[in-house]
């Protein structure tokens, strides 16, 4: 297969902006660019399809940017709803160095801002040589202005794609860069640089967008209840990210598989064979987790976290170091724990059971374990003996509902 070829059947083309595009993408050799806002110090995993294709190209001897928007991200890319919080300038500048020094360490990308050749251009100039060449109206056929014209948006957005076209106008001069790739919502955007160049060098440039990665409802891929998966892992471990995508449903893993690993056509054929035949075993949602957590976090990181799942599946929560019951149990609110309680009092008074009645029922059944070991003697005292590491209670009610306590 042709790189053009497999970017198709991994379901990674919505569009091209010229047939020829196809050639060049085959032979290598381009610059290309793509851009990420600075709205957080770290990406979440809803950028990482959009990477993962610059990764290919890259891999395939085209050139990569990764333009960081220090001038873009004070003005914000416009929602589809509703217009953008402004963040302050501090907070950009923030973000940008925690973007930056991830970009290189995981992407390994040369990273540009928009802000290094944005800041001198006065209002005046900008407006003689870029407004000048967009006609109101094309700006108004786009997509992204048009579903906000209801109800309503700020000059301040409206203007974004001429910041978005002179940037890739700068970055063709500048870097010779011919490619601009993204995803599928920045379409209106990239074709106002593809006709930027046009008017002002004579010059033709190309654009690529590929299919925002979402469920089968159409919800972004890594969107959980309203919870970022950052790439950063002291934001998000590699356990977290590992339940995520073995949780994901089974209709989009072969899906996800294409998109988001590097594996062959034919090792993602035999796994959808294998996956079919057993689909309990969950072996495709297996081989994605553990391709992308090692491409991001490497491969100690993929066996910590897979380690740890397995431990809390067999309840063996005793032999947990401290870094992995920080990491099993991040998202989870601890509760403090200083005195010696009875071990109902000590249920319904942290929330895990609503009344004694409850616990009593819970603990008779056998459904109750704390750090691992079942309890079933209605009048166990719990006491900082009970803790691990001299300070961590996990109690489980039941099959899967986790709390954790910290004796102070």
């Amino acid at each position: 297969m042709t790189l053009y070829e497999e970017l198709v059947w991994r379901g990674l083309i919505q569009e091209i902006s010229s047939p020829d595009l196809i050639e060049r993408l085959n032979n290598g050799g381009m610059t290309f660019y793509i851009g990420t806002d600075p709205t957080a110090d770290s990406m979440h995993i809803g950028h990482y399809s959009s990477f993962l294709i610059s990764k290919r190209l890259a891999k395939a001897g085209h050139r990569p940017l990764l333009l960081v928007g220090g001038a873009t991200g004070l003005i914000g890319d416009p929602k589809p709803t509703a217009e953008r919080p402004i963040i302050s300038k501090e907070e950009v500048e923030k973000n940008i160095k925690g973007l930056t020094k991830q970009a290189k360490e995981i992407f390994g990308f040369e990273v540009v801002n928009n802000w290094d050749w944005t800041k001198d251009v006065n209002i005046c100039d900008f407006l003689r040589d870029y407004g000048k060449y967009f006609n109101i109206n094309y700006m108004l056929a786009k997509d992204h202005v048009k579903s906000r014209m209801d109800v309503g948006i700020t000059y301040a957005e409206f203007s974004y794609m001429l910041l978005q076209a002179m940037d890739f106008y700068y970055l063709y001069k500048e870097y010779n860069c011919e490619l601009q790739v993204a995803g599928s919502d920045q379409w209106g955007n990239i074709t106002s640089g593809i006709e930027l160049i046009r008017k002002k060098l004579d010059k033709e440039a190309y654009g690529m967008v590929m299919p925002l990665v979402t469920d089968s409802m159409g919800v972004k891929f890594g969107k959980t209840e309203g919870n970022a998966l950052w790439l950063d892992e002291e934001k998000t471990s590699s356990y977290e990210l590992y339940q995520y995508l073995i949780n994901l449903e089974d209709s989009m893993i072969i899906d996800y598989l294409k998109k988001l690993t590097f594996l062959s056509k034919e090792e993602i054929e035999g796994i959808e064979r294998e996956h079919l035949k057993n689909p309990e075993m969950r072996l495709a949602h297996k081989a994605l987790a553990k391709e992308i957590i090692t491409d991001l976090h490497g491969e100690e990181s993929y066996k910590e976290a897979l380690r740890i799942s397995e431990q809390l599946f067999n309840g063996d929560i005793k032999n947990f170091t401290e870094k992995e019951i920080e990491s099993a149990f991040r998202g989870l609110e601890p509760f403090k724990i200083n005195e010696d309680s009875n071990i109902l009092d000590f249920l319904v008074n942290n929330g895990i059971c609503s009344s004694k009645r409850e616990a009593r029922e819970f603990v008779s059944a056998g459904s109750i374990t704390l750090n691992g070991e079942k309890i079933t003697d209605l009048e166990y005292v719990v006491t900082k003996d009970s803790c691990l590491h001299n300070k961590y209670l996990i109690v489980r009610r039941g099959k899967k509902k986790y709390s954790i306590g910290i004796y102070e």
